[in-house]
């Protein structure tokens, strides 16, 4: 079969997740296509992923000080209508160049209604279909997109949820599977194709890594004031974008690296703002996780109180972050020892089961996995 990713590129969590699932449709004998932008296309084409195309960008992500903003974010994506317009008539000439058999869009929307039209199945991978604060707190402008995306899931065949099933759904607080849509819903498992054990394990480091968009820089120069003072600490940071701040001894600063995992191994704690496939990361390499918490992103936030219910990690809020706040946390991390989760992890297969949802959405067929929708309750 011929499957076409349409990838969304705001923060490479999208795109690590598609890769990993691509190669395993791969592996099962199925052609595959990339359509990405921005930091994504630059991701998957230096991982060497073959038959990748440009796409367009439907919402831009904006921020300021460090962490995402809404208001910035709304006027920055003003012409989110035409963009999908565009977005979806890129991919609707993809299909039909490509005869592609099936369109797997991950978090990007205009793929959905073009697919529909072209009489193409459809499936939807998302971590996020509901938007609230802790607690359930909404408000005016969530409460419409989740109207709007409820409605508009109803267009795919199935919908993916890349994460564990409950009780330990990390995303859990940002999923809510509509009355009569729950053999729609499948908590497959991560796609993460690692064998942690095949790694040398060491607590050294402190793994940083906030993503590549440039709003995120001051996170970078806070930690980089503690490590000029703090030189029994050794910050190895990670960031994808320009302008990080230099290394020094116990500072070091990459750009892109082929195995960030061989990184993660050498970890004593891991600092990140809480995207779901990071997170997962950390715990199936048992790493005490300091979620640095965007104020204005309330995906991030839920998946910060889930990892504290799990006790496998701190959160603080960003709002009233400061370097003595910062340094008085990870000493707090430094002494957390969270629970393994590898048996969780090899008990089942993401990748598999997505790819047998994904094969019988091609060919218009129902599966229903083990894994699919259970109560959260």
């Amino acid at each position: 079969m011929r499957i076409l990713f349409v990838v969304c590129g705001e923060g490479l969590g999208h795109s690590s997740r598609c890769i990993q699932l691509g190669h395993y449709l791969q592996q099962s004998g199925h052609a595959v296509h990339f359509v990405a932008y921005g930091n994504s296309y630059d991701f998957i084409n230096e991982h060497g992923c073959a038959n990748l195309h440009r796409g367009q960008r439907e919402v831009c992500l904006e921020g300021e000080n460090g962490f995402f903003s809404l208001k910035k974010t709304l006027w920055c994506s003003k012409w989110i209508v035409v963009d999908m317009i565009q977005s979806g008539l890129r991919i609707g000439y993809l299909i039909q160049k490509l005869k592609i058999d099936c369109v797997v869009c991950d978090t990007m929307f205009g793929g959905v209604i073009t697919a529909r039209f072209l009489g193409v199945p459809v499936v939807f991978i998302t971590n996020q279909n509901h938007f609230n604060g802790p607690n359930g707190k909404t408000n005016f402008i969530w409460r419409i997109l989740n109207f709007l995306i409820s409605r508009y899931l109803k267009l795919a065949q199935q919908v993916i949820v890349p994460d564990y099933p409950p009780p330990v759904t990390v995303s859990e607080y940002n999923i809510v599977v509509p009355k009569g849509m729950e053999r729609r819903y499948h908590f497959t498992g991560p796609f993460l194709e690692v064998d942690p054990r095949r790694y040398t394990y060491s607590r050294t480091t402190i793994f940083t890594s906030f993503g590549g968009e440039p709003y995120k820089l001051p996170l970078y120069q806070l930690l980089r004031k503690i490590a000029d003072e703090r030189k029994d600490l050794f910050f190895d940071v990670f960031y994808t974008g320009s302008e990080l701040p230099g290394s020094s001894d116990n500072f070091v600063s990459h750009g892109y690296v082929a195995n960030l995992y061989e990184h993660l191994a050498n970890a004593k704690i891991a600092i990140v703002h809480g995207g779901l496939t990071t997170l997962h990361e950390t715990l199936l390499f048992e790493k005490p996780v300091l979620i640095i918490m965007d104020p204005n992103h309330p995906e991030q936030q839920n998946n910060a109180k889930k990892i504290v219910d799990m006790g496998a990690g701190i959160a603080v809020d960003g709002r009233s972050i400061t370097k003595e706040i910062l340094e008085e946390k990870i000493q707090e991390t430094l002494a957390l020892a969270p629970k393994s989760f590898r048996k969780e992890h090899e008990s089942i297969n993401g990748r598999k089961n997505a790819v047998l949802i994904i094969e019988a959405a091609a060919r218009k067929q129902h599966y229903y996995p083990v894994s699919s929708y259970q109560s959260l309750e």
